[in-house]
């Protein structure tokens, strides 16, 4: 006979199943810059992500090295793969890129074979998706830990 242990879902566990910000693997101090900011992103997630980090979005004339990068992404932002590039640039190895994109049927919907694809050439992977809102969808970028050379 197996005996369960009774479980209670505690405040940090009920959180992370209702903030995105949260679910997304954000934690306080960490140093977030975004990228792409226009008047049509998700306030609620961004003051999530704020919350969850205890400080402020860093804008785009942030130039100091950041734990992660938020990057906001229209299919008419230009190439996918370039700004993924140029994120990967702003972050400590290993840090993430959360790439945020409409849902299917909004304005600026990036086809989700087009997010692999740019992740791929640009040397991320893709570790999680995720709804994010009403209009968007994100997807959680890892940057791969260098290899240690002994050169």
């Amino acid at each position: 006979m197996i005996r369960r242990q009774p479980v209670s879902a505690t405040a940090d566990h009920a959180e992370e199943r209702t903030n995105p910000a949260a679910r997304l693997g954000f934690q306080p101090g960490q140093v977030v810059q975004e990228i792409g900011y226009d008047d049509d992103v998700d306030q609620e997630l961004r003051e999530s992500i704020e919350e969850a980090i205890e400080g402020d979005l860093m804008d785009e004339e942030y130039d100091d090295v950041a734990d992660a990068v938020v990057l906001w992404f229209r299919d008419d932002d230009g190439d996918l793969t370039d700004a993924l590039v140029d994120a990967t640039t702003y972050i400590e190895e290993g840090g993430a890129i959360l790439l945020l994109t409409p849902k299917t049927g909004r304005d600026g919907y990036v086809e989700p074979s087009d997010i692999q694809d740019a992740a791929t050439t640009a040397g991320l992977t893709a570790a999680k998706s995720v709804s994010v809102g009403k209009d968007w969808s994100g997807s959680r970028l890892a940057t791969p830990k260098a290899a240690k050379s002994k050169r």
